[in-house]
């Protein structure tokens, strides 16, 4: 595997971060996860976009210009073999050589990219062969920043390990009041009486390019009726479906949440035709 680090690409044992870099140190830093099929990204200058916006909000300098930025995903890609990656790139702060708490000035970010090998997309989704997602649900216990995509995951990852212990595929959270937020590496949609629904964007949530892709993708085509609203867990239970978005898995349906089937345990038709709408769309993004 071929990796970029720091303006170089070199074998991925051969690629260096000393342990004093801050994104070791301190989860300091932002990635992004991109999807590219047959060298072809998804939603390439949505992603790039989402992080600027990410380091802008942390308070370190964007390290490269966008048009950098798709360069090195392009590449990254050819020198991969050009087949169904996942292009990641990551951002720490830095290394100023010591571990201190506060930012320090004056230093270079590390940037550092690399890819991994996911699932081809779905043509021709079939919701008879589709085996959809067993899942979980806990009380949100994640920081007040959902919407920055950082490096520091901790929380995320505790309750992505809550329902793989317990023999499932991912956990879906809700905040006090009950309202569902996001789930521990996806976004969360509902079908409720007919209507798909997602949980409005805010501190709570990522601000997902899938979950951008499959609404905007939903409301162009206009077959369906869609909206951003409040979502409760106790909605969820009496759903009709569940859906998952994030970039490597695009849709997924969900068939079980917490050991109780979701309507009658199949995946469904409105699943099926959302896929088809939003794998005809994705590269318009």
């Amino acid at each position: 595997m071929i990796v970029y680090l720091n303006g170089e690409y070199l074998p991925a044992d051969q690629a260096k971060i000393s342990p004093l870099d801050r994104g070791f140190l301190f989860g300091d830093g932002i990635y992004e996860a991109i999807p590219s099929y047959n060298g072809r990204a998804v939603a390439l200058r949505l992603h790039i976009d989402r992080m600027r916006r990410g380091l802008d909000a942390i308070g370190i300098d964007n390290p490269m210009t966008d048009e950098a930025w798709k360069s090195v995903a392009n590449e990254l890609s050819e020198r991969n073999g050009g087949g169904n990656l996942g292009i990641y790139f990551h951002v720490s702060r830095g290394n100023e050589g010591r571990r201190m708490h506060r930012f320090p000035a004056g230093i270079p970010p590390t940037v550092f990219a690399t890819v991994l090998e996911i699932a081809p997309p779905s043509p021709f989704p079939d919701r008879k062969t589709e085996k959809g997602f067993r899942v979980g649900t806990a009380e949100d216990q994640r920081w007040n920043h959902c919407d920055i995509k950082s490096t520091a995951l901790l929380g995320n990852l505790l309750h992505y390990q809550q329902s793989h212990e317990a023999g499932m595929d991912e956990t879906i959270l809700y905040n006090h009041a009950g309202e569902i937020t996001e789930a521990s590496s996806s976004n969360v949609f509902v079908v409720i009486n007919g209507e798909v629904a997602t949980p409005p964007l805010d501190n709570q949530k990522l601000p997902g390019i899938s979950r951008h892709i499959c609404l905007e993708s939903l409301r162009a085509d206009s077959s369906l009726p869609v909206s951003e609203r409040e979502v409760t867990i106790d909605e969820a239970r009496e759903a009709e479906e569940i859906w998952l978005t994030n970039s490597s898995k695009r849709i997924v349906p969900v068939v079980e949440m917490d050991g109780q089937p979701v309507s009658d345990g199949q995946v469904g038709e409105v699943w099926e035709k959302a896929l088809r709408i939003y794998e005809a769309a994705q590269y318009d993004f």
